[in-house]
């Protein structure tokens, strides 16, 4: 599921503030940007997450303000400093010039004073990053929660929308096979130049095709997963896993059931029922 949390943290005069974001995706990846030098907290911030998001990109930003935030620490590199000033008297010596160097020359000259940005020791500030990064993934958590709720809604919707076809098709399953005899019995006919086929062998043909085309054990696991799926729904925890197997079996079914109907309303309301199975898996692969 998308969503977008901040969280924000201040100690000793710095400021830490975490953004998490995620889009839709069916694993979970995670990528955390840390300041210069903070990287063996990346372990930490990555298992913070993980507590709230199980499945989705999920991109996690941390920066730095405050006077705290980093120090420059300047320091002067000797060698430079005895090297220019062994070339200034060289310089002199050679060229017949006066002038002496000074210390204002010595500071302004860039290999001589160096300055070096120091960032705070990561293992000191480690809780205060965390608390920020809690309070980003309970943000993050909340958006993605609303989200779950709307998808939620619409998958009930189209349980409801397969329940129906499921009943469809349960309504029709016993006049198929009123039809094959129906139709068994005319071309028998036919074939006998109008003469009435033997009651006992059109019955045993019935009774073997009906046998064939019996779709009732799939309609009942049919409709028992739809409704662990809605129960499913229903439940306030990660669910994504399960919604997908069930979709599987679902699927599953409903193929068993459209190849061994042999009718064509009844193949029509499979091609449905596979199309609304199709809209809720990518539906699910959203939800955690």
């Amino acid at each position: 599921m998308t969503g977008y949390g901040r969280g924000e943290s201040d100690a000793e005069g710095i400021r830490f503030t975490v953004e998490v974001r995620s889009v839709n995706h069916r694993f979970l990846e995670l990528a955390v940007k840390l300041p210069s030098g903070w990287g063996a907290l990346e372990e930490e911030v990555k298992r913070q997450v993980r507590r709230w998001v199980r499945r989705g990109r999920v991109d996690v930003t941390v920066t730095l303000e405050g006077d705290g935030a980093a120090s420059r620490k300047l320091t002067v590199d000797w060698e430079a400093a005895d090297s220019l000033l062994q070339a200034s008297r060289e310089l002199r010596e050679r060229l017949g010039i006066t002038g002496e160097l000074t210390l204002r020359d010595l500071l302004h000259h860039p290999e001589v004073l160096k300055a070096e940005e120091q960032m705070p020791d990561p293992e000191v500030w480690k809780a205060p990053l965390l608390t920020a990064v809690e309070q980003a993934c309970q943000s993050l958590g909340g958006m993605r929660r609303r989200e779950g709720r709307v998808l939620a809604e619409d998958l009930m919707h189209r349980t409801g929308v397969l329940a129906q076809r499921v009943e469809e098709i349960r309504s029709r399953a016993p006049q198929v096979v009123s039809d094959y005899r129906r139709r068994l019995e005319e071309r028998i006919r036919e074939l006998l130049g109008g003469v009435d086929p033997e009651p006992d062998r059109l019955l045993t043909e019935a009774a073997l095709f009906a046998d064939k085309a019996d779709i009732q054990e799939e309609l009942t696991r049919l409709s028992s997963h739809i409704g662990q799926f809605r129960e499913a729904l229903r439940q306030e925890k990660p669910v994504g896993r399960r919604l997908e197997f069930l979709l599987q079996e679902m699927n599953r079914e409903i193929n068993t059931i459209g190849s061994k109907a042999n009718d064509a309303q009844i193949a029509e309301k499979v091609v449905d029922s596979k199309s609304e199975l199709e809209k809720m898996r990518e539906q699910v692969q959203n939800i955690e």
